[in-house]
């Protein structure tokens, strides 16, 4: 089996059913006939830039963004991303503030980072909050607004 093929089949695995780690993983590609190590699940996750996401109940799951972090995605997932996981958005000069569910603030910063929008220069992610930095010539408030209107707040 190809590279190509095994990670297809992870991906797959991982859209169907919560994966908690890496050792689930290699079990559950065993038991589909693939045999794997730890260490070429690590690679392949990280090859196909799979991120550990909260679930609500708090369990710990791997997930892989809809959009290659090579590619902008369209601002209907920016929109359902923020929807989805923006509780909160506060702003302070220049850098806009938005709070999370524990362990998602990482997937909206990659959504935010990936949609291309010229008033943003670029976000840093904690668990549960992000700071949004507005591009020169853009305020703070401004993006809070865009970025409030988005989050459907």
């Amino acid at each position: 089996m190809s590279k190509a093929q095994r990670q297809h089949r992870l991906a797959r695995i991982l859209a169907g059913q919560p994966v908690t780690s890496q050792g689930h993983l290699v079990e559950l590609l065993a038991e589909a006939g693939i045999t794997a190590t730890q260490a070429t699940v690590s690679r392949d996750l990280g090859d196909l830039g799979a991120v550990k996401v909260r679930l609500p109940g708090g369990e710990s799951v791997y997930a892989i963004p809809e959009h290659p972090a090579d590619q902008l995605a369209p601002e209907s997932h920016l929109r359902r991303v923020m929807g989805e996981w923006v509780a909160d958005v506060e702003h302070s000069g220049n850098i806009v503030v938005l709070r999370t569910p524990p362990g998602s603030a990482h997937v909206v910063a990659s959504a935010i980072d990936r949609s291309g929008h010229d008033e943003i220069l670029g976000t840093v992610a904690g668990d549960d909050t992000l700071l949004v930095v507005a591009a020169e010539g853009t305020t703070g408030k401004r993006l809070a607004a865009t970025l409030r209107s988005l989050a459907g707040l």
